[in-house]
């Protein structure tokens, strides 16, 4: 099936007058009019023709069974690209996008059946070639963030980290010496760095063949050095201070994913956890980091040009 974008015009302009979305051509997304574009989060024109090939096929189209989508696929990205960078409630989504109970159903349908993770990884293909680099990753960094925890978290995936002094969720990461995200996952914030990489690790092998080497702080020392070169062929170099620096230093490839997090902090629903499941806290990550992905691939875009 063609995944050609045709834009309106080269501008972004205010009222979107036409969509090629697969639930505009194939669906019933024109059975509902379309709104202006008001927010600095609505993806411009440019964004939307590098992020239109890319979209993952509904499995509708693709006969798998449910019913043809009833929204724009344009609308309801720009719906949640607001929820994640403004850090509203589901409920309180503006009036001029559709329904929040139908995106949060297109979210939860995106998280349970890893699509969201799909158009992430297609999105981070294209930076990296945009960028000069192969395809596939074969280095990367591993680190851990806390982040307190709404009280919509329950005990069960919540937890106390005696390091920071944070009660709430853990996000552990691999990422790129891009910064681009390879692989989260969330625990609980008592969940030891060393017990969760070998999680991580392991599924980031297996979805990066080419992925040699990892750099990681002081908190990956130990038996994990050993297990991953045993079992997954990755080589975990530990980058450490040393003994005789003071105050804030920047580290060799530490950086990297330091970056990854703050431009998380930036993204409001990621400052604290609102999320009742882990899996949903993992997908905003992924959401946020489409967010930055759409913005530098429509900038090279026009450069391009």
């Amino acid at each position: 099936m063609s995944q050609s974008c045709v834009s309106v015009s080269g501008q972004s302009s205010p009222v979107t007058r036409e969509c090629d979305c697969l639930a505009h051509r194939f669906g019933n997304a024109a059975d509902h009019p379309m709104r202006e574009r008001r927010y600095p989060t609505d993806m411009t024109d440019a964004e939307w023709a590098v992020a239109r090939p890319l979209l993952p096929v509904p499995g509708w189209l693709r006969g798998r069974g449910g019913q043809p989508e009833a929204y724009c696929h344009r609308q309801m990205l720009d719906a949640i690209r607001y929820l994640v960078d403004n850090g509203v409630k589901w409920r309180a989504m503006p009036a001029d996008f559709p329904p929040w109970d139908r995106i949060y159903a297109f979210f939860r349908r995106w998280r349970d059946h890893a699509l969201v993770q799909e158009f992430h990884d297609r999105l981070r293909t294209k930076v990296r070639t945009r960028a000069g680099r192969d395809a596939e990753p074969t280095a990367g960094v591993i680190d851990s963030q806390s982040v307190k925890a709404d009280a919509v978290v329950g005990a069960d995936s919540r937890g106390f980290d005696g390091g920071k002094l944070i009660n709430g969720r853990k996000r552990h990461v691999v990422v790129d010496t891009l910064g681009l995200l390879l692989g989260v996952m969330v625990t609980a914030a008592d969940t030891g760095d060393r017990a969760a990489a070998e999680v991580l690790l392991r599924q980031v092998a297996d979805a990066h063949h080419l992925l040699a080497l990892v750099w990681a702080d002081g908190g990956y020392t130990g038996s994990l050095v050993e297990y991953c070169l045993a079992a997954l062929a990755l080589v975990l170099t530990i980058v450490k201070r040393s003994d005789g620096q003071k105050g804030f230093v920047v580290l060799p490839k530490r950086w990297i994913v330091e970056r990854l997090f703050a431009h998380l902090m930036r993204t409001r629903r990621l400052v604290r956890d609102f999320e009742r499941r882990t899996t949903s806290a993992a997908a905003m990550v992924y959401w946020s980091m489409i967010l930055l992905m759409t913005r530098r691939l429509a900038r090279s875009h026009r450069g391009r040009e």
